[in-house]
């Protein structure tokens, strides 16, 4: 293998190309490419990118979903206390089955009553109106 095709395979891998997409294009075999790869440690570059919350950094490897946050924890945190920054796409209208009071829920598509107190009450045959 000389030099020109050692330098061809660095550059392709490096833009994320797979063994078998470079042994084609350079017409040697994939096998001679992945060893190649492996003995001079040539790996897919990666991205990286911090953490929504607490700004640690986050490899994200290429061809993958790029993340937002380190962990749970960071995401929850950050969700919390940034409501007004997300756009929630999966927020759904609804009228109560029990008191007739029109509702929004966020995520559950399936949301009978607007409130605990009104499912107990529809349940168990509670009669009476609506606190909420």
């Amino acid at each position: 293998m000389n030099e020109t095709t050692k330098q061809e395979i660095i550059s392709m891998r490096k833009q994320g190309m797979g063994y078998m997409k470079i042994g084609q294009l350079l017409g040697i075999s994939h096998n001679t490419v992945r060893s190649f790869c492996s003995r001079n440690r040539i790996g897919l570059s990666s991205n990286t990118v911090n953490c929504k919350e607490c700004g640690k950094v986050i490899k994200v490897a290429p061809k993958h979903k790029s993340k937002k946050f380190c962990s749970d924890s960071c995401r929850i945190k950050w969700w919390n206390s940034n409501q007004d920054k997300v756009n929630k796409k999966a927020v759904y209208e609804f009228a109560c089955a029990y008191c007739g009071v029109e509702f929004t829920a966020y995520g559950n598509n399936k949301r009978k009553y607007c409130s605990h107190a009104c499912y107990i009450k529809a349940r168990y045959r509670g009669g009476g109106a609506c606190d909420e």
